[in-house]
C-alpha cells in the first residue's frame, strides 16, 4: 500500500471514521493516475468510486424520505439532485481534507488535478464506497448523514431554477417590445458528452454566446450573460 500505518491512522482521526481495514482507506485515496505511475491499476480508486455513487444516492434518498414525510417525490428529488451533484460533493471532499490527502500523478498533479471538482467528487464518493465495504451500510449511512448534515434545508419547498430565458423574453418585450433572438453556433465534443454552443442577441444589437451540455442548458446561460448585462439580474 502506498500509505503507512501512521498516516493512515491520522487520516482516520480527521474523518471520524475508524476502518478495521485500512487498506480500503488507501485504495479510496489513490487516483487512477497515481496507480498507473506506480503499477498499481487494480488499486486506484474507480471501482470504489462506482459503488460509492450508487450508496450515496440510497443514503441521501433514504435520509431525505426520513426527514420530509410528507414532501412528494419531485421535491425530494430536486433537493438530492443539489446534495449529489459534482460541485457540492467537491466541496465536501475539501471540508473533510481529501484535497490535501489524494494521492495523485505527477501529471495530474502539475495539471491542478488537486482542485479539480471531479477528481475530489469521485474521491468523496470511493471514501463512500470504502466505508459502506468496511463496516456496512449502516456505518455508511452515518457517515453520509455526518458529512451532509449542514447541507440540508430545513424544508422540502426549495425554489425552482430560474428560467433565464422567459425572464430575458419579458425584459426584451418590455423594453423594446421584441423577442431576442437565439442562434446556435456549433457543438464540440463526443457523442456521449456533446457540448452546444448558442449565441442570443438583443435588439439592441448586443449578443452574449454560451455552452451548455444541452441546446436548452446553454440557451438558459446565454440569457443570464444577457440579463446580467441588462443590470435585472
Amino acid at each position: 500500500m502506498p500509505m503507512d500505518m501512521d498516516r493512515l491512522a491520522a487520516i482516520q482521526a480527521e474523518l471520524d471514521y475508524h476502518f478495521g481495514q485500512p487498506a480500503y482507506l488507501a485504495r479510496a485515496l489513490t487516483h487512477s493516475s497515481y496507480a498507473n505511475e506506480h503499477e498499481l491499476a487494480l488499486e486506484s480508486n474507480e471501482r470504489l468510486e462506482f459503488l460509492g455513487d450508487a450508496v450515496l444516492e440510497l443514503a441521501i434518498s433514504e435520509c431525505l424520505f426520513q426527514r420530509f414525510p410528507m414532501a412528494h417525490e419531485g421535491q425530494l428529488t430536486r433537493i438530492r439532485s443539489r446534495l449529489v451533484k459534482e460541485k457540492t460533493l467537491a466541496q465536501r471532499a475539501r471540508d473533510l481534507g481529501l484535497d490535501r490527502l489524494i494521492l495523485l500523478g505527477r501529471g495530474e498533479e502539475s495539471q491542478g488535478g488537486r482542485d479539480r471538482d471531479s477528481v475530489l467528487a469521485d474521491a468523496l464518493e470511493a471514501l463512500l464506497g470504502a466505508v459502506f465495504l468496511d463496516g456496512g451500510y449502516l456505518a455508511a449511512r452515518e457517515f453520509v448523514s455526518r458529512t451532509f448534515q449542514d447541507l440540508l434545508p430545513e424544508t422540502a419547498d426549495l425554489p425552482k431554477v430560474k428560467d433565464y430565458k422567459t425572464r430575458l423574453q419579458e425584459i426584451t418585450q418590455q423594453r423594446f417590445k421584441i423577442r431576442p433572438i437565439y442562434a446556435q453556433l456549433g457543438t464540440s465534443g463526443p457523442d456521449h458528452a456533446r457540448i452546444y454552443e448558442v449565441e442570443v442577441r438583443l435588439p439592441e444589437g448586443a449578443s452574449f454566446a454560451a455552452t451548455g451540455a444541452s441546446l436548452k442548458r446553454a440557451e438558459q446561460n446565454a440569457a443570464r450573460l444577457a440579463i446580467e448585462h441588462l443590470g435585472e439580474d
